[in-house]
């Protein structure tokens, strides 16, 4: 294979920054408050939305409703902890007519009701169609339930039916708990034992690092003859970051190319560039033999969760190395894993 073909997007999120107010255990993009937060800007922003212009398809609730795999829509990071810029993205992407625009909080700013409700007001008048509240046992580590409930009780009022609750089970037993202020994960665990079966953890980013003892591990043999063409070439839920970095299949740390040329990466990426891409579409014991050739890629003894997880500590071990793989972008995301 010479080419990878990747097909337009038609939903997808836009990183404003990786900086976040928390660093949660499930992470997929190594968000953190250590991140640095090299907000996207304005005018790589506007490149992007217009390039998404009459590609991003509606919710199936219409324009005006919002589905978690369609539309598109502003996340990070946190995204409030730039709220300037997060209202200027919206008043563009709705002078574009995008479609079924939400944002992803997980709620740290949510601290009075008058702050709250005027913030959530002025997003809807500037064309936001909704929002998707986070709510799980990692999040409740630094963000005081309180604020979760009042951002969903004025989501409610402001937005009407587009609000997503993600995860409802959670918000609805933390109620039930009784739970106020903040809970460390293993005071979480006790409380609410047996609710792990409810956390939907893929198996990748940094749950690989930091939730790893809850799996049963592999050899990374196991995953040989699979490849991460299925990912890699997915046009729905991708993601761009601050960088401009299009990111497909949830993979961080994985750039397809910049997104502001979106285009010109659609009709094809030379593979001959692009090695670690090249071994990814090919088969997973490809990339691990070239990491054990040319950057001394040892076997991690306890094995590995996931396909992922194994792809994901192959490129981390280059990426801590070596600077000169175009597609291990950012390279600060593998240093924020553990």
């Amino acid at each position: 294979m010479n080419k990878l073909y990747i097909p337009e997007p038609f939903s997808g999120g836009i990183l404003l920054s990786y900086k976040c107010t928390t660093e949660c255990k499930h992470c997929m993009y190594a968000c953190s408050p250590e991140r640095k937060a090299d907000w996207i800007s304005e005018r790589d922003a506007e490149k992007i939305l217009t390039y998404l212009t009459g590609k991003i398809k509606a919710s199936p609730h219409g324009p005006d409703g919002i589905s978690i795999n369609y539309g598109l829509h502003f996340t990070g990071g946190e995204p409030f902890l730039n709220y300037d810029l997060l209202l200027k993205l919206v008043q563009k992407a709705q002078s574009l007519n995008i479609p079924s625009t939400f944002v992803e909080t997980n709620c740290f700013w949510c601290i009075d009701d008058k702050t709250t409700e005027e913030k959530l007001m002025h997003l809807k008048d500037a064309g936001l169609k909704g929002i998707l509240i986070s709510v799980n046992p990692f999040i409740l580590e630094k963000v005081p339930c309180e604020r979760t409930e009042r951002a969903i009780k004025l989501s409610n009022k402001v937005f009407g039916e587009s609000v997503v609750v993600y995860q409802e089970f959670f918000y609805d037993q933390f109620k039930r708990l009784g739970i106020t202020g903040t809970l460390s994960f293993q005071e979480y665990l006790q409380r609410a034992k047996d609710s792990l079966r409810y956390i939907e953890l893929l198996p990748m980013g940094r749950v690989a690092y930091r939730l790893g003892y809850l799996y049963r591990k592999f050899s990374a043999r196991k995953f040989f003859g699979e490849s991460c063409m299925g990912e890699l070439t997915r046009p729905w839920h991708v993601h761009i970051d601050n960088y401009c970095n299009y990111m497909t299949g949830y993979c961080g740390g994985i750039s397809l190319g910049d997104a502001r040329n979106l285009d010109l990466t659609c009709q094809g990426i030379g593979l001959d560039e692009y090695p670690i891409l090249e071994a990814l579409v090919t088969d997973m014991k490809r990339l691990y033999e070239f990491a054990v050739k040319e950057f001394g890629y040892k076997e991690q003894e306890k094995g590995y969760i996931s396909k992922c997880h194994l792809c994901l500590d192959i490129r981390r071990h280059i990426a801590q190395q070596a600077d000169t793989f175009k597609e291990l972008k950012p390279r600060e995301f593998y240093f924020h894993l553990e």
